[in-house]
């Protein structure tokens, strides 16, 4: 492939990994080669977030480049109707639609998550080729079941291959990049892990080697790194795809979590407060890293605040595509080759809608936000908690509460809250008959 076609793109998304569960970003017992070795050809962001701290948003936003809830995903999207909080807007413009228009073939592998509706399967927004799991997570990461139902699919068809999902979705990613790599046209690929969210339920083998490797990590602690280590292998089987294949050198690849980590399942967010479902840092606030040779230079650490939504302007300037029509998103492309960006004056905005289950039971489907302005953050961390104001050059760790009735900053953050409430008020997040 002529290095002057635009580039392949391969945006690799996991689900609930912590910002403290990457080596690169120092995390405790933890190793990962393969997103350090992603990060150390490339830029690592270390003020980068996601949409949502839960699943179906931060995912809804990667793909339409706007504020989850005005494209009808506030919350997590469920296969059970009576816990689903959204519903994919059919007329959002999606990337893989946006790439399209570039000539770019599109796959997705792996986790899908914005909806069972014949109007939302990935091959009716954008995807040439989807094979993966419609659903929301897996009961089973070997049976690959969710309430006694199948998800998984090769495009319209249910599928049961045998094996881990973690192995499933890497060999379906080699071989798209093997397929594709050998056109004449640039390619798209989506590859989302449902790694490492619960159930916790790594392979055995991955187990003792994280066991004899961290002797004094918790139980809970190794099966969590060892399910984490074990996709960070399958990212290394994509990259080395990538340079077998003769493309590497005009691949823009970016790797970047969903949302936080959980917790109380092994994950680790540190330092930053909170947790998965959290508006806390711990919560929004993860790892991410590009590489793209030629482009990126090698070894950066960059701090500039940016969002998943960011990425779909960004893949459209990369691969020459212009963005006609309204998003929030803001492309990122001059950042990643090498020219400072001014955010100090962007209004970043997480929302997410909640009831029922584990997270959500005394939430009774209603919302909570999070916005920040340059170093200030406003939010509240549920439905029913007082706002909290904080300054994060200041107080990373958001110990110390400074909301105050006559703080002009206060004002105009929770002004410029109560704007992005509005602008999503006016979108369904329920499928109407």
């Amino acid at each position: 492939m002529s290095t002057s076609q635009p580039p392949n793109i391969v945006m690799i998304l996991s689900d609930d990994h912590g910002y403290g569960d990457a080596s690169c970003y120092g995390g405790p017992h933890v190793q990962t080669p393969n997103i350090d070795r992603l990060a150390a050809s490339g830029v690592r962001f270390t003020q980068f977030y996601a949409n949502s701290p839960v699943c179906s948003p931060s995912r809804a936003a990667l793909l339409t480049g706007r504020y989850p809830d005005t494209v009808g995903v506030p919350g997590v999207i469920r296969t059970d109707p009576g816990h689903s909080w959204g519903y994919f807007d059919p007329a959002a413009v999606t990337l893989p639609t946006m790439l399209r228009r570039a000539g770019y073939h599109t796959t997705i592998v792996g986790k899908w998550h914005l909806g069972l509706e014949e109007e939302n399967h990935p091959l009716r927004r954008g995807f040439d080729e989807f094979r993966g799991f419609l659903g929301d997570m897996m009961d089973d990461y070997f049976t690959h079941m969710r309430d006694g139902h199948n998800f998984m699919r090769e495009g319209y068809e249910t599928v049961d291959p045998e094996g881990h999902a973690t192995d499933i979705f890497t060999r379906w990613a080699v071989e798209t990049i093997r397929t594709q790599a050998a056109a004449e046209t640039p390619f798209f690929l989506y590859l989302a892990y449902n790694a490492p969210h619960t159930p916790i339920q790594p392979k055995p083998e991955w187990v003792e080697k994280v066991r004899a490797r961290e002797p004094e990590a918790s139980d809970q602690r190794v099966r969590y790194l060892a399910l984490t280590e074990h996709m960070d292998e399958g990212i290394g089987q994509v990259l080395d795809a990538l340079e077998a294949a003769g493309v590497a050198g005009n691949t823009l690849v970016v790797y970047a979590s969903d949302n936080g980590g959980e917790e109380r399942a092994g994950a680790c967010n540190d330092p930053w407060r909170g947790q998965k479902g959290d508006v806390y840092e711990g919560g929004i606030r993860v790892p991410c890293a590009a590489t793209w040779p030629g482009h990126i230079a090698p070894g950066r650490v960059d701090a500039t605040p940016g969002l998943l939504m960011d990425f779909f302007p960004t893949f459209c300037a990369a691969a020459g595509v212009a963005v006609d029509h309204a998003i929030e998103g803001q492309s990122m492309l001059p950042l990643l080759e090498g020219e400072p960006m001014d955010m100090s004056e962007r209004t970043l905005y997480w929302v997410r809608r909640e009831g029922g289950g584990a997270f959500g039971r005394f939430m009774t489907g209603q919302d909570y936000h999070a916005v920040r302005q340059g170093d200030l953050k406003l939010l509240h961390n549920s439905p029913y908690s007082e706002l909290e104001m904080f300054n994060l050059a200041e107080d990373a760790l958001e110990t110390t509460n400074l909301v105050r009735e006559d703080d002009p900053d206060f004002d105009r953050l929770r002004s410029a809250m109560q704007a992005r409430i509005q602008a999503g008020g006016g979108v369904p997040w329920q499928k109407r008959e």
